[in-house]
């Protein structure tokens, strides 16, 4: 089947599913047999970057209606993207292997659907895998959301392989096979008391939530499919339950039967755009999930149009779109206009940003960038390649939010924060491309301060004759450690107009402006500067002469007033599940962390949160073992709390 263009009456109805799930899930394979089985193969040469740590699109038509289907990367470190493509579709297609020991990796998705009220179904993929029972991988699943799973088909086993299924609403068998669509058989007896067991389970759950279903089974009456759908499509859209499929994407098992489970359930772009608070009328009303630097095509800014019809050439708060692209099988096709639930590419809108709402205000809510949990400092290799590297970490950052671009204020570092090493290399290797600068990358600067452990006099005197008016100036210091936090204090209390009262202002910014680098190269802290005594010419003391005679005192005094380095302690909360608590525990102590104690995390059965006290250099590849000793599970976030003594191990 070709793919279509838009009717302009917008009588074609437009949906949108986001596949969603772990890495290794194999959504990249459903994204590409749901287009194969829509009769539109995905292009070999998509005009999106590949499957893995790019968010694709691409659009099809089957029976009547347009979709656009959103394969979302499955690495947690590009979650941003996932998270925004959710906010553009009408429903979530939760990607899942069979294996029960995964299912832990699908709460952290399971609550953010719950968060955000998207709805959802469930496909457990690579079905011909399936070692255990179904009743298993059920199980696993259900302990990581508060959403009701309801199972729709069972598998049928021929020895341990799976080669069919059970459809459970409309109690009929099929055989899959490889490459075609599956074939329907006659119900084999040994599924016969599973079936009835399991479509027992579907239907109490679902009477739960609809009455006429109620009346039917406790009446003992058979429900006619229409009679199951119906409940099935409220629960869903209303985020009580959660449809549970089968599938098998690279044998294109269970594509067909999935085809029509989506006709059936997927909710309309105008329920959507009334879940999300958007008028049916109106001005059109389109929001950008997501930014793109294409090449020859130039910025490309993604939207979901919810109202109204787009328009190549029309304006939209204030700048004119400079072309429409739809991905029919993900191949570049420009397009005349869009209409309201299709998502598109709007051309040449260089002041959108990723979440911003086009068209008017609109209650449209979007996901916050998460804050980095890795990060790099770079810089060119060629100096004159300053330029070009600003404006293209300026693109990266559009491109992607859950990218930081900041300067280190002392260091003069710029530093790129991202969401682990595979998230920063693929933005390394982005920005290369964008600007062809070759980087050097290092670990970022910690911010190491210094401070003294003692209280020192110090004096010092300038005396310099250079013919006419020479330099005098006289100063005698006391200089001595404040509490942790006090920061700097300058006093004076000269007697007897020893040092001139306009002098002093000098002294004190001087005294100031030697804290920033101290006899162990950082800048010193907590420390308190009292001008006790000096002296003055008449002639040849001034504010510079007194200021030279400071500097020279304080750095003197710092250097014998027993200074010691101070690194910043990092207040840390690691989110994990409960199995590994005390593996997390360990390695916070084994990086010099002190363990405050951990609780339950709020709102998430199973999982753990564990506060610590973490010196920040300790902190820069944290997140890289935590991933490697919690199946990629382990999240933190952290906040300055106080400086405290560097220490060894």
């Amino acid at each position: 089947m070709a793919p279509q263009p838009d009717d302009p009456s917008g009588h074609v109805p437009h949906r949108a599913i986001a596949l969603v799930g772990p890495q290794g899930s194999g959504k990249s394979a459903l994204f590409e047999a749901l287009l194969t089985a829509s009769g539109t193969p995905p292009a070999r040469r998509a005009a999106q970057r590949g499957p893995g740590t790019e968010l694709r699109l691409a659009h099809c038509r089957v029976a009547g209606s347009e979709w656009s289907i959103l394969d979302c990367p499955g690495s947690v470190e590009f979650t941003y993207q996932a998270e925004a493509a959710l906010a553009a579709a009408d429903l979530a297609v939760v990607v899942c292997d069979a294996a029960p020991a995964r299912g832990a990796s699908l709460a952290p998705l399971f609550r953010r659907l719950e968060e955000t009220g998207t709805p959802a179904i469930v496909v457990i993929n690579k079905i011909d895998t399936l070692a255990g029972t179904i009743r298993e991988s059920l199980a696993a699943l259900q302990g990581q959301t508060r959403r009701k799973l309801v199972l729709r088909q069972i598998p049928i086993r021929d020895g341990e392989a799976v080669t069919g299924y059970v459809d459970l609403v409309s109690e009929r068998a099929y055989r899959y096979r490889r490459g075609e669509p599956s074939e329907r058989v006659d119900l084999p007896d040994a599924v016969q008391a599973r079936k009835g067991e399991a479509r027992s389970e579907l239907l109490e759950t679902l009477a739960d939530h609809d009455d006429a279903l109620l009346e039917k089974i406790l009446d003992d009456l058979s429900p006619e499919p229409a009679e199951i759908y119906r409940p099935l499509h409220h629960g869903e859209g209303s985020g009580a339950v959660m449809s549970v499929l089968l599938t098998s994407a690279e044998r294109s098992s269970g594509i067909q039967r999935l085809w029509k489970t989506l006709r059936h359930d997927v909710p309309s772009a105008a329920e959507t755009a009334a879940r999300r608070g958007v008028e049916g009328t109106g001005a059109p009303l389109a929001q950008v999930f997501r930014t793109l630097q294409a090449g020859h095509a130039g910025r490309l800014s993604f939207v979901r149009a919810w109202r109204g019809v787009l328009e190549d050439g029309m304006a939209l708060d204030g700048q004119r779109v400079g072309g429409i692209y739809r991905f029919p099988g993900g191949e570049m096709e420009k397009v005349r206009q869009a209409v309201a639930g299709d998502l598109v590419a709007l051309g040449r809108l260089e002041g959108a940003r990723t979440g911003a709402v086009l068209g008017g205000p609109a209650p449209l809510p979007f996901p916050e960038p998460p804050p980095p949990s890795l990060a790099l400092g770079i810089a060119p290799e060629a100096r004159n390649d300053d330029v070009r590297l600003s404006t293209g970490l300026q693109r990266l950052a559009e491109e992607d939010p859950a990218l930081t671009v900041t300067q280190d204020a002392e260091s003069g570092t710029t530093v790129l924060g991202g969401q682990g090493e595979i998230h920063l290399r693929a933005a390394l290797d982005r920005l290369a491309a964008l600007t062809g600068v070759k980087l050097r990358t290092a670990p970022p600067p910690v911010a190491f301060r210094e401070t003294i452990r003692h209280a020192v006099t110090q004096h010092a005197r300038l005396k310099r004759q250079t013919g006419g008016h020479g330099q005098f100036a006289d100063v005698k210091l006391q200089i001595a450690p404040r509490p942790r936090g006090s920061g700097f204090h300058f006093d004076e209390k000269v007697v007897g107009g020893s040092v001139p009262k306009r002098f002093i202002p000098a002294i004190a910014q001087a005294a100031e402006e030697a804290t920033r680098k101290g006899p162990l190269g950082q800048p010193v802290v907590d420390i308190a500067v009292i001008l006790l005594d000096g002296g003055f010419h008449a002639v040849d003391s001034s504010d510079m002469a007194f200021a030279t005679a400071t500097r020279m005192a304080m750095q003197e005094g710092l250097a014998t007033a027993g200074p010691f380095l101070l690194e910043p302690v990092q207040d840390v909360a690691v989110s994990t599940p409960a199995g590994f608590t005390s593996t997390v525990q360990r390695l916070l102590t084994g990086r010099r962390g002190q363990i405050l104690g951990f609780s339950a995390k709020d709102g998430w059965d199973g999982w753990d949160e564990v506060q610590a006290l973490v010196p920040a250099a300790e902190l820069g590849d944290f997140i890289i073992e935590l991933r490697s000793q919690t199946q990629g599970l382990g999240s933190f976030v952290h906040r300055f709390d106080h400086l405290a003594e560097v220490r060894s191990r």
